[in-house]
């Protein structure tokens, strides 16, 4: 007869490294306008997807993926002055 064993220590003995670092939470935190907006886009497009979209839909649509675009461009300049470690470019 085999015994089953658990593996927890083992997969759990990890769990402190497993969280994210503050680097980490920064850029999240940085990208949280472009995550928001996404979404926004994304809530959208998902109401329009039983129906055809009205006019009021279509720009609903519209300026939902003109605000994305915004943030994406606006993190694409606030990271452009950021300097990676190490020297690399």
């Amino acid at each position: 007869m085999k015994h089953i064993v658990t593996v927890q220590d083992a997969v759990t003995a990890f769990a402190d490294f497993m969280e994210p670092t503050d680097a980490e939470l920064d850029a999240i935190e940085q990208e949280m306008p472009l995550i928001l907006a996404d979404v926004d886009l994304i809530d959208a497009q998902i109401i329009t997807l039983d129906r055809l979209p009205n006019e009021l839909d279509t720009r609903r649509i519209r300026r939902a993926r003109n605000r994305v675009l915004s943030e994406r461009r606006a993190l694409a300049n606030r990271t452009a002055d950021v300097t990676l470690p190490g020297g690399a470019a």
